[in-house]
């Protein structure tokens, strides 16, 4: 997967291209975003924002997501009801997610083959399938993680 580099100077060119008024807080958590290639959850980027300029409340943070999410700029990852990631890769691509570590990885598309989906309901079509693999450390990771 193609990975682009991003800068504060090129975000408010890809917040314009989305049809999103590229305002100092949206850049910057657009910059948290897309400048580091991660997974983040919103507390993660408002902490990273924060860190910055202390002026950014959780309701900004949350908003902001929520605009780029229907603009399609990001993807959300729901890897369970209590845990979303906001992903800056929007190419087709699936997850590995370590719930021991709570790390989510991508995994590339090219390698995962699906074999059909189940009958749609009528009147609705696919909008995209997502697929995340829970993984753990196995009981030969436990050991060498504990005697480390």
């Amino acid at each position: 997967m193609k990975m682009q580099q991003y800068s504060r100077d090129n975000m408010a060119e890809l917040l314009r291209s989305h049809d999103i008024n590229p305002t100092h807080q949206r850049i910057e958590i657009a910059y948290a975003l897309f400048s580091r290639q991660q997974h983040l959850s919103a507390d993660q980027i408002m902490a990273i924002v924060n860190d910055r300029h202390s002026e950014t409340s959780k309701a900004t943070v949350y908003n902001t997501l929520n605009l780029f999410l229907e603009k399609k700029l990001i993807r959300e990852v729901i890897v369970d009801p209590n845990k979303v990631f906001y992903d800056p890769n929007t190419q087709l691509h699936h997850h590995f997610y370590n719930v021991t570590s709570g790390e989510l990885t991508d995994i590339d598309a090219e390698g995962v083959t699906i074999c059909g989906l189940p009958q749609l309901p009528e009147g609705v079509i696919t909008e995209g399938v997502d697929i995340i693999v829970r993984i753990r450390p196995g009981a030969t990771a436990q050991a060498q993680e504990q005697l480390a």
